[in-house]
């Protein structure tokens, strides 16, 4: 290991102990560790020896270690999407289901992961066509009505055959990593790790029929805006833009878009038992 980006939980508290730990054993190994100019300022860091702070994410890094939550692990792995660099989780968040090592097992986990005892997980991704610059989402796209305006209408196409049309508050397209997260709110199927293809689940449907579908990797989806309202668009949970009325987007499933670094050994159905029996006790 030669240089680490880092990136840490919203709340700077949670993770300070974690980080300063992680500095420390950085620069016993000789490994310079990178933090953005909104890392720097959240930590009030500054520049030293092992430690460059304020630069935008560099892409000619060995690891990216993160100290928090899901939506923190998402960041980073937004970052590094179409990249060979992994990113190591480290759960400082409620769930943290793609985060690898708990707060209990960090000075193992900073070893291994500074020594590179992991294996790789290849993630893939939704591509959305939107805008010039087609954002890529490792976990779902949101579609969903406004605040205040009236249920949405929508209908959706599997290569260019319409499946069907249905009122809704939304509609989300999951990954086989997001599947356990909107799309499981919605009462659609988790799908293992390692799975290939997406699911379309639906926000509060008002109808008996409406069911999530799994679909096939090589399929496109279109989704048709049937309102007279423009709907908002997330990605991973971040604002991505509008569908207009009677407007429609575009998506396909992308293989080997993130690289999710895991402790050998890991199992997708023991994180789905440990982290979701957790919640439920």
């Amino acid at each position: 290991m030669r240089e680490v980006t880092v990136f840490t939980h919203r709340r700077p508290d949670d993770t300070r102990a974690a980080l300063d730990l992680l500095v420390a054993r950085a620069a016993e190994q000789g490994i310079t560790l990178r933090l953005d100019p909104e890392e720097t300022g959240k930590h009030g860091l500054q520049s030293a020896p092992g430690l460059a702070c304020g630069s935008e994410p560099s892409r000619d890094v060995d690891l990216c270690i993160v100290l928090g939550g899901d939506g923190t692990i998402l960041r980073a792995l937004q970052c590094y999407a179409g990249t060979d660099v992994p990113v190591f989780a480290i759960n400082f968040g409620q769930i943290g289901f793609l985060a690898t090592v708990e707060p209990d097992q960090i000075e193992e986990g900073i070893r291994r992961a500074f020594a590179g005892e992991f294996e790789l997980l290849r993630l893939p991704g939704i591509e959305l066509g939107l805008g010039d610059n087609p954002p890529l989402a490792i976990n779902d796209v949101a579609i969903h009505r406004k605040v205040g305006e009236r249920v949405a209408e929508l209908a959706y196409a599997l290569d260019g055959e319409v499946a069907g049309s249905v009122r809704c508050d939304g509609l989300v397209v999951s990954t086989p990593a997001g599947s356990t997260g909107y799309n499981l709110a919605n009462g659609g199927p988790v799908m293992a790790w390692g799975v290939e293809g997406f699911v379309v689940s639906f926000i509060a449907p008002h109808s008996i029929a409406a069911r999530a579908l799994v679909v096939a990797p090589s399929d496109s989806l279109t989704i048709f805006n049937l309102s007279h309202e423009p709907l908002d668009v997330a990605v991973d949970g971040r604002p991505a833009g509008e569908i207009p009325a009677e407007g429609s987007i575009n998506a396909r499933f992308r293989s080997d878009v993130g690289t999710l670094a895991q402790l050998p050994g890991t199992s997708f159905y023991r994180r789905l038992r440990d982290k979701f029996g957790r919640l439920a006790s």
